[in-house]
This record gives C-alpha cells, structure tokens and sequence, in this order.
C-alpha cells in the first residue's frame, strides 16, 4: 500500500514537471497564458482601430481648419443677412447681391442678367456713405481661385475687404469694407454708381481701385477708380 501511495505522489510530481514547459511557452509566445490569449487578442485589436480612427479624425479636423485659415471667403446661405457695418445689411441669392444702409431699405445688382460676364475673372463696385462712414461693396467672378480683394484709397490706404459667397463655389461672391469720409473736394461715385468722378469738371474719385487677388498674391483683375 505504502509503494502504490508513493507511485501516485511521483505520478503526480511527474505531471507537474510536464505541465511547466507548456505554460512556459504560452507565456514566451503570447505574454500570457493560453487560457487568457483569446480575451487579450480581443482587446488589443479593437484598441489599435480606435487609435488609428482617431488619429484620422484629428488628422482630417487639421486639414479642414488650416483650409479655412487660409481662405478668408465666409460662406453664407441664400438670404443669410451679415452686418456689413453699423446699420448696413448685405445678403446673396443666386441671383446676384443685395444689401440695405440707412438711408436704403434694399438695393440689388444681378450676376444673372447678362451684364457681367461670368467666364472671365472681373470685380465691381458701388460706393455710398453710411453714417460717418463709406461703405463699399461689390460682385467678384469669373474664377473659383478668388481669395483677396483689397481696396486702395486716393490717400495711398488700402483696405483688405470681407468676401462672402454662396456653398458650392458658385464662381463669384461679394465683397465688402468700409473707409474714412473722403475730404470735400473728392467724390466716392464708383463705375457703377451715378458717376465715375471723371466728368468734365468733376473731382477724382476718392477709391483709386479694386484689386482681385488670388491665394498666391496674383492678380486676377483689378478696378480703377
């Protein structure tokens, strides 16, 4: 009796020896037991998909934020009024831009009825006072590479305007700034308005241009005063 109890105990002293390489080898391949590998694996993978998804997403957000920076075109929705400047509203619809001063509930100039040619790259202007100010605004088209539009005053200033424009990069938009009252003895009658400042007698006018820019600092069309 007492030589089986001792072959049991060596039996089971011999099993306990053979079990040891097995975990060894467990632990040697998967840095764990074979028991917990399935849950590990698991674990691991669905960690590397999210670091990697986030890594995309904050990759993506960087590249949308730094086109914004570098664009300083606001896109607006049809109707979208923006504040201009203190009491002046300035809106677009696909038909062209419109806006309101104090002294002018509504005014409207078209890109759809043929007066502007819309396949080459161009700028407009209409020019009147606004309090103590003059507002100035205007239509650029003729390219989706518009990023700039700078006014120059006869006083040498130049004025980098706001620029707004419909979703889908319709190929034009509106632009707008403001600058000082001019002094008396000029006049702020822009191309379009009732005057160009030129007329026999009449003084220069106060905006020596527009320029249109695009993001490169090239020139794509420019306005004279």
């Amino acid at each position: 009796m007492t030589r089986i109890k001792k072959y049991v105990a060596a039996a089971a002293v011999t099993a306990t020896v053979l079990s040891v390489p097995t975990g060894a080898y467990a632990l040697t391949s998967g840095g764990t037991s074979s028991a917990s590998s399935p849950s590990a694996s698991s674990v691991s993978v669905p960690s590397r998909t999210s670091a990697a998804s986030g890594t995309s997403a904050v990759s993506g957000a960087g590249v949308r934020a730094a086109a914004q920076a570098s664009s300083s075109i606001r896109v607006v929705a049809p109707g979208e009024r923006v504040k201009a400047a203190p009491g002046v509203r300035l809106w677009l619809t696909r038909e062209g831009k419109y806006w309101s001063t104090p002294d002018m509930d509504e005014q409207f100039r078209s890109v759809v009825d043929g007066n502007l040619d819309l396949s080459t790259p161009g700028v407009s202007r209409q020019s009147e006072s606004a309090g103590n100010l003059y507002f100035h605004s205007g239509v650029y088209y003729g390219s989706r590479a518009a990023a700039r539009v700078e006014v120059t005053t006869r006083t040498g200033r130049t004025v980098r305007a706001s620029m707004v424009e419909l979703p889908g990069k319709p190929g034009w938009g509106a632009w707008y700034t403001t600058t000082e009252l001019p002094p008396v003895t000029a006049t702020v009658l822009g191309p379009e308005g009732a005057g160009t400042g030129r007329d026999a007698g009449g003084p220069l006018d106060f905006i020596r241009g527009v320029t249109l820019y695009d993001s490169a600092g090239r020139v794509l069309a420019s306005l004279a005063g």
